[in-house]
C-alpha cells in the first residue's frame, strides 16, 4: 500500500515539472528612497561567441517623473572590455535597427569597463512585438561582441516599458 502511494505521487510530481512553464525573469519594483522607484528585468543571455551576459533593463522614477529607461549590459570581468563611449546597435534581423547612446543614470558616477549603459527609452516602446533582437556592443580591441535577446525577453522589456509607477 505505501509503494503505491509512493508511486501515485511520484507520478503527480513529474507529471507537475513536466508541464509546468518554463521559469522566466519577471519585472521587479523596488522603492529604493523616499520618492524614487526603479522597476527592473534582469536577464542572463548569451552572445554568439556563447560569452555570458547580464542585461539590466530599469525604468527609474522620481518624485517629479520618469527619469529616464536605460540597458544596463555587464560582461564577464577581465574578459570583456566595452568600448564606453559608442552607441550599442540594437538589431531586429529585418530592417529595423536603432543605435542607443550610452548614459549613466544621475545616481550612477561611474561602472567597470566589462560593463556600459545605454539610454533605450526611444527604442523600448517602439518594439512592436516580442521578436527576437541582436546587440551588438562595441569592444575595446576586438570585433563587437552579438548577443541574441530571445523573444521571452523582448516581452518582458515591452511590459516593463508599458509599466508606470502611481
Amino acid at each position: 500500500m505505501i509503494w503505491r502511494q509512493f508511486g501515485v505521487f511520484v507520478c503527480l510530481l513529474l507529471s507537475l515539472l513536466l508541464t509546468a512553464p518554463p521559469a522566466l525573469a519577471s519585472v521587479h519594483v523596488y522603492h529604493e528612497r523616499p520618492g524614487q522607484t526603479t522597476l527592473r528585468s534582469q536577464q542572463s543571455l548569451r552572445d554568439r561567441s556563447d560569452q555570458a551576459w547580464q542585461a539590466i533593463l530599469f525604468k527609474r522614477y522620481r518624485a517629479d517623473g520618469l527619469e529616464g529607461m536605460y540597458l544596463r549590459l555587464v560582461g564577464f570581468p577581465g574578459v570583456t572590455t566595452i568600448e564606453p563611449q559608442q552607441p550599442l546597435t540594437i538589431d531586429t534581423g529585418t530592417t529595423l535597427r536603432w543605435q542607443a547612446s550610452p548614459k549613466l543614470d544621475p545616481p550612477t558616477p561611474a561602472l567597470p569597463n566589462n560593463t556600459n549603459q545605454y539610454d533605450v527609452a526611444a527604442v523600448i516602446p517602439a518594439l512592436q512585438k516580442a521578436i527576437p533582437l541582436t546587440l551588438v556592443v562595441p569592444l575595446q580591441g576586438k570585433a563587437p561582441s552579438k548577443i541574441i535577446v530571445p523573444p521571452f525577453a523582448v516581452k518582458e522589456w515591452r511590459e516593463l516599458a508599458a509599466q508606470t509607477v502611481d
